[in-house]
């Protein structure tokens, strides 16, 4: 899954602005929030409501940011699987129009996202092991949530349910593409770390421009890794729901029999509903 899914970056490699303008506008919020926070006092102050809160909202925003980005790369990747060059502002505007939607998974996200926080910070190793079932099991049920957004126009339950589904028709290939596309991405960082630590040995006794060049270049290779990986997950994400609900390959994936990794493909016969030229979801 890694390796194709890498076919495809290498193919389009514009799928790439996505994740880096979703991930920089993430930064940018969660340094405007925590920052205005610390200045004015009350995340130290109030550390009860007041810390509850800005989580909530941090939940909430990056959710909506990383969520819309998302859906756009979803949808360009899908563009790309049907043999045409996609386009940065059509699936910029697909992911728009699909705004109320993922705004509604972003606040149950976020509440979600509060609620473990909350079990977490209890003193009590069984409440430790609760939140931490109950985020496995989260994130397993919500893994398909953006695809299904994108390609249909679900109900809030129907957005939960469908995606549960079709992480249950592609099981094995989906915890297969999670893993191996988990540790591509820190073998990436890690060359990235590797890179600024030559770095530093290299231009040791420069004095800033030492420290200026290790942050540049090794900051710089990291970034890149987790940037690759993020995209390598989308296509990947794609690829397994359209297998899903199409029953057949998508391009760059062709040479890939997804059957033998496992998964059952009771319901894989539902189609894609709406699709991307369905109700609200504009053709791309």
């Amino acid at each position: 899954m890694a390796r194709r899914s890498g076919r495809v970056l290498r193919a389009h490699p514009k799928l790439l602005v996505f994740p880096l303008v979703g991930g920089l506008s993430g930064i940018a919020f969660i340094v405007t929030l925590f920052g205005s926070l610390y200045l004015t006092g009350p995340l130290f102050e109030d550390p009860g409501p007041a810390v509850y809160a800005a989580l909530f909202v941090a939940y909430l925003v990056e959710t909506f940011i990383a969520s819309f980005f998302t859906a756009a790369l979803v949808a360009a990747t899908h563009t790309a699987f049907h043999g045409e060059e996609p386009s940065i502002r059509a699936a910029l505007a697909t992911a728009w129009q699909r705004k109320l939607p993922l705004l509604t998974w972003s606040i149950i996200a976020a509440i979600v996202g509060v609620i473990i926080r909350a079990i977490e910070s209890e003193d009590n190793l069984a409440a430790q092991i609760v939140a931490g079932l109950f985020a496995v099991a989260w994130s397993v049920m919500t893994y398909f949530v953006v695809p299904v957004i994108v390609f249909r126009d679900p109900s809030v339950t129907e957005m939960l349910s469908e995606s549960a589904r079709t992480f249950k028709d592609t099981w094995g290939e989906s915890i297969g593409a999670m893993g191996a596309i988990d540790i591509f991405s820190f073998l990436l960082a890690v060359v990235g770390l590797g890179l600024g630590a030559l770095t530093f040995v290299v231009t040791a006794g420069m004095g800033t421009v030492q420290l200026l060049a290790t942050v540049l270049i090794g900051g710089s290779a990291f970034l890149f890794g987790l940037l690759v990986g993020k995209a390598l997950s989308g296509v990947a994400k794609t690829a397994l729901y359209v297998y899903a609900t199409e029953s057949t390959a998508p391009e760059f994936f062709d040479d890939m029999d997804f059957s033998e990794l496992g998964g059952d493909r009771s319901s894989s016969t539902r189609g894609l509903g709406g699709g991307l030229g369905g109700s609200g979801g504009g053709r791309i």
